[in-house]
C-alpha cells in the first residue's frame, strides 16, 4: 500500500493520521473528553492502525494526545449508562472487541510502535502508553492504573505491556497498591525509555522515531517479533527463529550495503 492512497484525516475525527515517511502519526483527538475511549474512537485507532500495518514505506508509529493529556482511559460516561442499563455485556464487549484489535494489530505490526506520553495517562490510556514498544513521556506526566478504585481489572493490553517490562510483582504493586505514579517512577521500574521537559516532548518524540527509523525494515521487523515471543517460546524454538530472522535480514539490499560499508573501513 502506497501512503498516497491513505485516507485523509478531518479535524474532527476522534483519531488523526499522518504520514511523513518513515514515521506515521496517531493522534488521540477528543481533547474535551481527555481523550477517552469511546466506541467512535476505538472503531478508528482500529481502521488507522490497519491502515499503517499496511503502509511499506513506515517504519514507527508515534501515538499521540491532543490537548491536555494523553489518554483518560475508557469513556466512563458510556460504561457509566451500560452499568445503569445493565448493558454492559454488549456495550463493553463491542468497544473492547475494536479496540482490542487495534492493541493487536499494534503489537503484531512489523514496526515499533513509540507512545508520546504527556498530562494524565489513565486506566486504558496507561495501558496503551506501556503495550507501545516504546514510551517517552514529559517530566510532569502522571500514570494511574485506576481499575482497582473502580473494583475492576486491567483491560487493553495492560497486562501484557507492564508485565513484560517489570514482572509479575512490580505489575501486581502497580494495579493493586499504586493510585499513581509518576513518569520519574516509570523510567525507573523500565516502563518508560526517555523523560523529557514538557515544551521538548514533540521534538524529543521526532528525534526518537527517526533514530529507531535509521534501522532497516527487515531488522526493525524481526527484532520486534523475536523479543515479543521470546518470555513465551522454549529455547530451541526461539534459537531456530533467531537464526532464520537473522539468514531473512542477510539476504536484504539493505545487509549488503551495510556490511560493504563496515569491511571496507580502515582498508
Amino acid at each position: 500500500m502506497s501512503t498516497a492512497s491513505a485516507t485523509v484525516s478531518l479535524p474532527d475525527d476522534p483519531a488523526l493520521l499522518r504520514v511523513d515517511a518513515p514515521i506515521a502519526t496517531i493522534t488521540l483527538n477528543r481533547p474535551a473528553a481527555f481523550n477517552s475511549i469511546n466506541l467512535a474512537i476505538a472503531q478508528k485507532l482500529q481502521a488507522l492502525a490497519a491502515e499503517v500495518e499496511a503502509s511499506d514505506e513506515i517504519k514507527v508509529l508515534v501515538i499521540e494526545g491532543e490537548g491536555r493529556a494523553f489518554c483518560a482511559g475508557g469513556d466512563l460516561q458510556t460504561i457509566g449508562t451500560a452499568s445503569a442499563n445493565d448493558t454492559v455485556a454488549p456495550v463493553v464487549g463491542e468497544l473492547l472487541k475494536h479496540y482490542h484489535a487495534f492493541i493487536t494489530t499494534l503489537r503484531r505490526m512489523p514496526k515499533l510502535v513509540l507512545s508520546s506520553v504527556h498530562g494524565s495517562a489513565a486506566g486504558a490510556g496507561m495501558s496503551l502508553a506501556f503495550i507501545a514498544d516504546l514510551c517517552v513521556a514529559t517530566e510532569d506526566a502522571r500514570f494511574t492504573p485506576a481499575y482497582a478504585k473502580l473494583g475492576v481489572s486491567p483491560d487493553g493490553g495492560g497486562t501484557v505491556g507492564v508485565v513484560a517490562s517489570v514482572g509479575t510483582r512490580r505489575a501486581l504493586q502497580i494495579y493493586l497498591a499504586e493510585d499513581s505514579f509518576t513518569a520519574q517512577q516509570a523510567h525507573a521500574w523500565g516502563l518508560v525509555a526517555k523523560v523529557v521537559p514538557a515544551a521538548e516532548l514533540k521534538a524529543a518524540t521526532r528525534e526518537f522515531a527517526l533514530r529507531l527509523a535509521q534501522t532497516a525494515p527487515a531488522g526493525i521487523a524481526a527484532t520486534k517479533a523475536l523479543i515479543h515471543r521470546a518470555a513465551v517460546t522454549p529455547i530451541e524454538q526461539q534459537l531456530d527463529a533467531e537464526r532464520d530472522a537473522i539468514i531473512d535480514c542477510m539476504r536484504t539490499e539493505e545487509f549488503k550495503v551495510a556490511v560493504k560499508r563496515f569491511t571496507s573501513k580502515g582498508k
